[in-house]
């Protein structure tokens, strides 16, 4: 099996954004639809978004379900497990598909191979049945993956963390803008004059509908790099094949990828087992009606809005005058604070302060998930693939593992799971520590003094010599160079050579 790499040069072509070597935007205008860069982000963001209400349509109309399937606390527990566990293998291969055939045509198949789940979901009869079309509509979150990878590859170093950034926040607001929709779809269709045990089914039509709709726009008006699809690209000569099974080598036997797995699996892990339990959390313990317990665990996911794009906009910031090892610092002390209002949330009693530290936990774990993608791009060039849909398959780990171990079934109260998982997030935090770049250094440690490291060194590794003989190494070559920036504000001090030695970023 064989991917496609770029090694040539395609003609000279005009951009609305300004750009780098490899034509990835060096400028992030977030009101621009301009083709190629700014489509695909609106694209990315919107198809995510279409999944995210599709796999979360369920939970806030849970009071309603329950009620008309019979089902008991396992059961909820059991279907809200298998609702993030599709996508843990589905995301890594997300990744090898967005490698071999590009991010628009990996997302959209995946999206319409999905979307009759969503619309089986108004036949569920029975526990079952209803664990399973969660389950096979869950597959659609790796989304997320196919996402990440087309910002990855349309947006340059300075910038990429802000774009994974606020593409994955605006896609996960479907977490929260579900909590609202579905529970107001459901009123009108029964106001319309349908029953409530039929009303909620027919309510399941709207987000299928979307996720549909949200494919086609992909295929018609999406492009998979600034140069082209990728097929077209590969027809034209402007691209060579690359060896799959090199590919998933590098990726899965770079710890890096594998650290940042585990720490995902508590950022973006937690969100999704948090956008699973909060309605129906506020509904019981407060005795509050569904519609408002819907709007108050709304306020967790939409502050995706802003915290998740804070994360990548910060994570750039930092590297702007620290470099990677900003980066880390900021990914771990905002997960850690993540972790500590998470500890908080399940230790009030009362309603308002409960709201209150939600929405403020919301933001520094979502915020978390931003600074997460603003490394990942960096870990791996001819993997990025791999490493993206590791990274996001450790996000449904956590999920799957979390729920499991502190909400399936009535051995915890929900507020005893919240202040345990918020125990996990902090805990699952500190293998940042470990995280060490060659070029840029670690948390504690900058470059190597003694064996002098370069971007070119880290990324080229990734080839043999006879690899790098048929030019296979070209597009390595330029992300090392763009990369730069990873060293922090000296870099921008001086005229740096490729073999110059990396600044040390304190």
């Amino acid at each position: 099996m064989e991917i496609s790499s770029t090694i040539t040069e395609t003609e000279p072509q005009k951009f609305a954004l300004p750009v780098d070597s490899e034509h990835k935007a060096t400028e992030f205008h977030l009101f621009s639809a301009a083709a190629p860069h700014m489509r695909a982000f609106h694209l990315s963001w919107i198809s995510f978004f279409s999944c995210f209400v599709s796999t979360f349509a369920a939970p806030p109309l849970l009071p309603i379900i329950r009620d008309n399937l019979n089902l008991t606390a396992t059961d909820i527990g059991n279907a809200g497990v298998a609702s993030v566990s599709g996508s843990v293998f589905s995301r890594i291969a997300m990744g090898t598909a967005c490698d071999l055939f590009g991010p628009r045509l990996a997302s959209a198949s995946l999206i319409l191979l999905t979307a009759p789940a969503v619309y089986f979901t108004s036949i569920a009869s029975s526990p079952i049945s209803f664990l399973l079309v969660r389950f096979f509509t869950g597959f659609s979150l790796a989304t997320f993956v196919s996402a990440q990878f087309w910002m990855s590859s349309m947006f340059s170093g300075p910038v990429v963390g802000t774009a994974n950034g606020v593409a994955a926040g605006w896609g996960n607001l479907g977490g929260g803008a579900t909590q609202l929709i579905m529970p107001l779809v459901f009123s009108l269709i029964r106001d319309i004059g349908a029953v409530k045990f039929t009303a909620w089914r027919i309510a399941f039509f709207i987000p299928a509908l979307f996720q549909t709709l949200s494919a086609f726009a992909i295929l018609i008006f999406g492009q998979d790099l600034p140069d082209g699809n990728y097929q077209r690209l590969q027809n034209s000569g402007n691209k060579q094949k690359d060896k799959f099974s090199r590919v998933f080598y590098h990726g899965i036997t770079n710890y890096r990828g594998w650290i940042l797995a585990l720490t995902y699996g508590y950022c973006f892990g937690v969100e999704l087992t948090v956008d699973n339990i909060i309605a129906e959390y506020f509904y019981d313990r407060f005795n509050l009606k569904l519609h408002t317990a819907g709007i108050i665990a709304a306020s967790f996911g939409l502050a995706n809005l802003v915290s998740r794009p804070a994360g990548g906009v910060l994570s750039d910031m930092m590297a702007k005058r620290f470099g990677m090892r900003g980066r880390l610092w900021a990914l771990w002390a905002v997960q850690t604070l993540g972790g500590v209002f998470c500890i908080i949330l399940g230790q009030v009693g009362s309603l308002t302060a409960s709201i209150v530290v939600m929405i403020v936990f919301s933001v520094f774990v979502q915020a978390a998930c931003g600074l997460t993608f603003g490394v990942v791009p960096f870990v791996s060039r001819r993997s990025l693939g791999v490493i993206s849909g590791m990274t996001g398959g450790g996000g449904n780990v956590g999920a799957v593992l979390t729920q499991l171990i502190f909400f399936k079934g009535s051995k915890y109260s929900k507020e005893t799971g919240i202040t345990l998982m918020g125990i996990m997030i902090v805990c699952c935090t500190l293998p940042i520590f470990l995280i060490y770049f060659p070029q840029w250094g670690g948390m504690f440690c900058g470059p190597s003094l003694e064996k002098i490291a370069t971007e070119e060194d880290y990324y080229l590794s990734e080839w043999s010599s006879k690899e790098q003989g048929k030019g296979l190494h070209q597009a390595s070559l330029k992300f090392a160079d763009n990369s730069r920036s990873e060293r922090g504000r000296r870099v921008h001090s001086q005229t740096l050579s490729s073999n110059a030695t990396p600044s040390a970023n304190v």
